[in-house]
């Protein structure tokens, strides 16, 4: 059986340093933050995409129909619990028979290539190992995939702690993929990083994806 591998965007958050939603942000490409996120794993050839909303859930899936872009949008009632509640709403909705892994990203990395998520989806299928990330020196970027051996260690994680001591614990020689691609860790979080990095870009249009 072929590999199934989702992908989960997590867009749930307050944006509370950014001061708005990230997810409807312009991406300066005409796409916004959110939009163009999904038009990359699109392009990269994954074919199920989920969006998890939270804070303004509403206001950002009217924003993205505008895209025309498919995606199936999940609210994650608990956003305020952290980033690891809306993790595993996504898991809850991509988890089903012949799911091997899922691709997980922010909605504050928009510049990611599509270039990079088949780099990391290929790493995966040649090695197994259960994660998969980009890197550049010490860098970790997105996506991360997930191996769903690991999907049951995400369930019962501790909320406070996050993912991330599983994604440590399990991080390896042969899923960090060395990537030249500035974008896949490029994470836009206040109004002066958005300056310096979206609007000082050019109308790149598809190019970067």
């Amino acid at each position: 059986m072929a590999s199934v591998i989702p992908a989960i965007v997590l867009a749930a958050g307050r944006s509370s340093r950014m001061g708005r939603a990230k997810a409807t942000l312009p991406a300066g490409d005409g796409d916004t933050f959110l939009a163009r996120i999904v038009h990359t794993f699109l392009d990269a050839g994954v074919d199920d995409v989920i969006v998890v909303v939270g804070h303004e859930a509403e206001p950002i899936a009217r924003s993205f129909a505008a895209s025309g872009l498919p995606a199936r949008f999940v609210v994650n009632h608990e956003y305020d619990e952290g980033q690891l509640s809306s993790l595993l709403a996504g898991l809850g909705a991509i988890d089903r028979p012949g799911v091997t892994a899922a691709l997980v990203t922010l909605v504050d990395v928009p510049l990611v290539s599509a270039a990079t998520v088949r780099a990391v989806v290929d790493a995966y299928l040649r090695t197994h190992a259960p994660i998969v990330r980009p890197t550049s020196g010490a860098r970790h970027g997105h996506p991360l995939l997930i191996d769903r051996s690991l999907f049951a260690a995400l369930r019962a994680a501790d909320r406070a702690q996050g993912a991330k001591p599983i994604v440590r614990a399990h991080a390896s020689a042969a899923g960090d993929i060395p990537i030249d691609d500035e974008g896949a860790f490029t994470d836009i979080d206040t109004e002066e990083e958005y300056r310096q990095t979206i609007r000082a870009r050019p109308d790149d249009g598809a190019a970067t994806r």
